[in-house]
């Protein structure tokens, strides 16, 4: 036997999928890694096999995504009924206006709030109708795992900007989905909508932070302390105006052979020679780029008994780049804990004493 599902159910549905994902799944997740082993914080797992099963995890989440995009679709578009014609919705927050009745103004029932309390301040506000407040309600929470699992799931949404990644994909996101709808006739293009939803993705990202993010990172509070007294502290130094406006471009080192470091940087590591310059028959420098990172050699024959030279790089898939480098031939270390970061890491050698290492970021 069927069930027909009812606006109430699906604001139901929605409602426990919310909380599941918010609160229960990183736990689950969390307790089975720790189980199992495995690092989730990018540093070295103590199981032997922790490639494979993180890798089945990710696949795992993904799925829990793809789970949470049908049932959205479901709500979206197949729970509907096609309409005779094309609807369109662009009064802003009408569907709030007609659900809630306030006494006074919005300023004056937040003076209200601080002054007399929440109890009078709520007193005030009278929920006139109940269908048009839960369609509100529906359009938030809908989107709150969408700003929940995006950063949760998918590596490129952590790795910086995580409020406006989400944010911008959450307005797009929702934006599709107006349009299909106004093309389809399957409900109405609604400008509400697309508020809400974007505000349930918002509103999801924080829980991501709240929750995920902070029991996998426990110190992220201590942290945050500690970068936001910084900030404060930072403000009378040289290099404060400039904070997100600087980066190490160039490292030096130095090498004997110049045909060893071409072979190596050239031909193995797959860098581009940008610039050479002969500055007397022996010695040479050389400019190598690979992006917006560049890598300076001198090289002269008179360089004897180099002392060790380190080039460091972060990548978010160490996994992948650490099997390339062996297939080319070039040997790389097991991976280990960096001593500031905690984060794993592995190192390969070079020409001349010159270390590379490689944190995954």
């Amino acid at each position: 036997m069927g069930v027909k599902f009812t606006e109430v159910s699906i604001e139901i549905v929605a409602t426990v999928m919310m909380f599941m994902m918010v609160f229960l799944m990183p736990l689950v997740d969390h307790l089975i890694c720790s189980k199992l082993g495995l690092n989730l914080r990018d540093g070295v797992s103590k199981n032997p096999k922790a490639d494979d099963l993180l890798h089945l995890r990710k696949r795992i989440l993904i799925l829990i995504f793809i789970v949470y995009l049908t049932l959205l679709a479901y709500v979206a578009f197949f729970s509907r009924s096609a309409a005779d014609d094309y609807l369109l919705h662009i009064s802003f927050y009408e569907d709030l206006n007609n659900s809630v009745k306030i006494d006074y103004g919005i300023l004056e029932l937040i003076k209200m709030f601080f002054t007399e309390g929440p109890a009078s301040a709520l007193s005030h506000v009278k929920i006139v109708n109940m269908d048009d407040l839960m369609q509100v309600y529906l359009n938030i929470v809908m989107f709150v795992p969408m700003g929940y699992l995006l950063p949760y799931v998918f590596d490129w949404y952590r790795r910086s900007h995580i409020t406006l990644k989400v944010t911008v994909t959450c307005f797009v996101v929702s934006l599709l989905i107006e349009n299909i709808q106004l093309i389809t006739k399957l409900g109405f293009y609604d400008c509400d909508d697309i508020i809400s939803n974007t505000l349930g993705g918002i509103i999801g990202q924080y829980f991501y932070i709240a929750f995920a993010y902070v029991l996998v990172h426990p110190d992220f509070r201590k942290e945050l302390r500690s970068n936001i007294l910084w900030r404060l502290r930072s403000i009378k130094t040289a290099f404060h105006p400039f904070y997100s406006k600087l980066h190490v471009s160039r490292v030096t080192v130095y090498a004997q052979d110049r045909d060893e470091v071409l072979d190596f940087y050239k031909k193995k590591l797959g860098l581009r020679l940008k610039k050479e310059i002969d500055l007397s028959e022996d010695e040479t420098d050389l400019l190598f780029d690979f992006g917006k990172n560049q890598v300076e050699v001198h090289c002269s024959p008179a360089y004897k008994d180099l002392p060790l030279q380190n080039i460091v790089f972060a990548c978010n898939n160490s996994e992948y780049l650490k099997k390339n480098l062996e297939k080319y031939g070039i040997s790389c270390s097991e991976y280990e804990a960096d001593q500031y970061t905690g984060l794993r890491k592995f190192t390969f050698m070079g020409p001349d004493e010159v270390y590379f290492t490689i944190i995954e970021e």
